[in-house]
């Protein structure tokens, strides 16, 4: 462990469990941002930790979460975060935007994933009062800007589909062209499609968005 001013650095799911599981059973405000479902719920290294975020707030307390856009092109991911939502009352929201991983307390406690190293990942605990601020103000900021997970979900519902085939073309260096025949599509429905596909994935380029789809685990 490395200690700072009003900053802690705790290596592994578990050392953060045992430094911060009094602040998560009484937190009535808790706002969380991740790329994916696993970033905050490492059960193998604690289970505890994982319950305690979602199963042992008080009552009436507000659970916010918001997530990259990229997982719900993930069927089963995309199912998985609804049932989280509607089992522990979590309003959820998505956006296309690069988020940091963090979770807030109460607007007083800030916890920062970072690299996963070796199978373990370090967090940065902070309680600095003006550097909390701040984070939190990026956060309320990026969850204005994000959609509700049930209006992006019907929106990204075809290009998911056929995300793929879509995916599997650009890789082939396909002509938009062939690739639209491909797939039955127009080519002005199909050069939509990638676009869309591509503000899903976060990416500028169509090289950028097979990089991307890669380390989703989508091709």
């Amino acid at each position: 462990m490395q200690t700072g001013e009003a900053v802690t650095i705790v290596h592994g799911e578990q050392e953060l469990f045992e430094r911060t599981r009094h602040l998560f059973t009484t937190a009535t405000d808790v706002a969380c941002a991740a790329n994916g479902l696993a970033t905050w719920a490492a059960a193998q290294s604690a289970p505890e930790f994982t319950g305690m975020v979602r199963e042992r707030r008080p009552a009436g307390a507000r659970l916010r979460k918001m997530y990259r856009s990229a997982l719900l092109l993930d069927q089963v991911a995309a199912r998985n975060l609804a049932r989280d939502r509607d089992r522990h009352g979590a309003h959820v929201r998505v956006t296309t935007q690069e988020i940091n991983e963090t979770i807030i307390l109460d607007r007083r406690l800030v916890i920062l994933a970072g690299d996963l190293t070796a199978g373990r990942r370090s967090y940065t605990v902070i309680t600095q009062r003006e550097a909390v601020q701040a984070v939190t103000s990026l956060f309320d900021a990026a969850w204005h800007s994000a959609t509700e997970l049930d209006v992006y979900d019907t929106q990204i519902a075809e290009i998911r589909h056929l995300a793929p085939q879509v995916l599997d073309l650009l890789s082939q260096g396909a002509k938009d062209e062939a690739a639209a025949r491909t797939l039955g599509l127009g080519v002005r429905t199909y050069r939509r499609r990638v676009a869309e596909l591509m503000d899903a994935l976060g990416a500028e380029s169509r090289f950028q968005a097979g990089v991307r789809a890669r380390e989703l685990g989508l091709v």
